[in-house]
């Protein structure tokens, strides 16, 4: 029995799993971070920890085990069990419990247990489709800095005495300086316009393709239409492929898992406005899981199950 795999597609639900007589799994959510060493950006996600205090059944793993593999819950409280009872012979003779996508569990020199989770998966939904970048430092110009420079080389502050017979150094100075902060304005206005022509040279070339696309679409449109009958899909239940930020990519991928056999289709973009694309759309939790099993088998262990009423 894959224990992990039924521990980890609950972990994206609950925020805590508990392995009866064994321990629990618990989740708690950490806002984005700024790594300001490194200027990394790390998106939200959940952070896991483990508390063998919380031992209680609760019957929240019999109950999903019992649904996925279609068998009494007495029975996947003794499978459960069962399996409990080899975990901890494996931990007594020291050895360490490595729970795919969550953590590695292992006996301390005081007979306690240590967990170390992975950081491989993020099991907070919100998140999905969010990865950590990293950003240049920005550096800024300090006026003042450059302003107290000159100063040193030609001091603004003039004597009374020599004040009407070199006032014409005081406007000199001035004069310098206006120009040194000039030539800053006009260093940044010139950068300036440089990114605002590049921007509008993209969007034209982007027009002018999409321009290109719709005319050869156009162009190879000889044939008479067709009229198909297609099964509106319908249901609270929808397998997860991906999420992308760029619209044709979503229609790409859609493309692609047709020609593979799947009921492919976007079902919009969710609050991080990333358009999603699901396998398939199920009105039964069973028949949703079961076929999220496959999925993740056989051609994508990254989907995951999006429980959400469509508009």
């Amino acid at each position: 029995m894959q224990l992990e795999t039924y521990i980890s597609d609950l972990l994206y639900r609950y925020e805590c799993v508990t392995i009866p007589e064994f321990g629990s799994f618990l989740t708690q959510r950490v806002s984005a971070t700024i790594d300001d060493t490194s200027n990394t950006f790390n998106a939200p996600k959940k952070v896991i920890s483990f508390n063998e205090q919380i031992q209680k059944n609760d019957g929240l793993l019999a109950n999903y085990i019992a649904d996925v593999e279609k068998i009494p819950f007495e029975i996947a409280n003794k499978k459960i069990a069962k399996r409990v009872k080899i975990l901890k012979s494996y931990l007594t003779q020291g050895e360490t419990l490595t729970f795919k996508n969550i953590g590695e569990i292992v006996f301390n020199n005081e007979g306690k247990i240590l967990f170390e989770p992975t950081y491989h998966l993020n099991y907070l939904t919100d998140s999905f489709g969010l990865s950590q970048f990293v950003s240049p430092d920005v550096k800024r110009e300090v006026y003042k800095e450059e302003v107290e420079a000159i100063e040193k080389v030609v001091p603004i502050a003039i004597t009374p005495e020599k004040r009407k017979s070199k006032s014409y150094l005081k406007y000199a100075a001035v004069a310098l300086i206006a120009l040194t902060l000039g030539g800053f304005g006009a260093s940044k206005y010139y950068v300036n316009q440089i990114e605002t022509h590049n921007q509008l040279a993209q969007e034209q070339a982007t027009q002018e393709l999409d321009t290109k696309i719709q005319q050869a679409t156009f162009n190879l449109n000889p044939f008479p239409a067709v009229t198909l009958n297609v099964t509106k899909q319908t249901g609270n239940y929808h397998i997860v492929a991906g999420a992308f930020r760029i619209e044709e990519n979503c229609n790409k991928r859609v493309k692609q898992l047709k020609a593979d056999g799947f009921s492919a289709r976007k079902i919009g973009a969710n609050k991080y406005g990333l358009h999603q694309v699901v396998y398939a759309s199920y009105e039964g939790r069973l028949d949703a899981l079961k076929a999220l099993r496959e999925i993740k088998k056989t051609h994508n262990r990254d989907a995951w199950l999006l429980v959400k009423k469509l508009d």
